[in-house]
């Protein structure tokens, strides 16, 4: 991964940002600076703040899919969908306010499925997924 970087930085990279200061005035470190909340070197921070896009996108996608489901479910499911969609946004924000632009870099250039996994992995939503397997339960004892 650091060769990837390395090497897209040695390509030329991303043009130095207007707020960047010289590895000497920094006050995080020899060749870190910061751009807006990212930290790290010029290069990183191009390249991650690229992929913070594609992130926040993906988040919207996400909440969409989740709020249409949303608008057709019955009311317990629905309110169950909505307190999803909070630990969505909850987990958005989490991810968004990183400012290590090696954090996006590393955990988040190729998009897979780690905001669902996010989401599933969280106990709130393993909770709701548990109370609806016994409603479920028992509306087919019910029946």
């Amino acid at each position: 991964m650091e060769e990837a970087i390395e090497a897209w930085e040695g390509e030329g990279g991303s043009p130095r940002p207007l707020e960047w200061r010289s590895a000497t005035q920094s006050p995080l470190g020899p060749g870190l600076v910061s751009a807006g909340k990212l930290i790290g070197t010029p290069g990183q921070v191009a390249w991650a703040e690229q992929i913070k896009s594609r992130v926040s996108a993906e988040f919207d996608r996400v909440a969409k899919a989740l709020q249409a489901a949303a608008g057709k479910q019955a009311e317990q499911d629905r309110m169950d969908t909505q307190a999803i969609i909070a630990i969505l946004e909850e987990k958005r924000i989490e991810v968004m306010t990183k400012d290590q632009a090696g954090y996006f870099i590393h955990d988040w250039q190729e998009l897979r499925d780690q905001v669902r996994q996010m989401i599933v992995q969280d106990s709130r939503y393993q909770t709701i997924q548990a109370q609806r397997a016994a409603r479920d339960a028992n509306l087919a004892n019910s029946s």
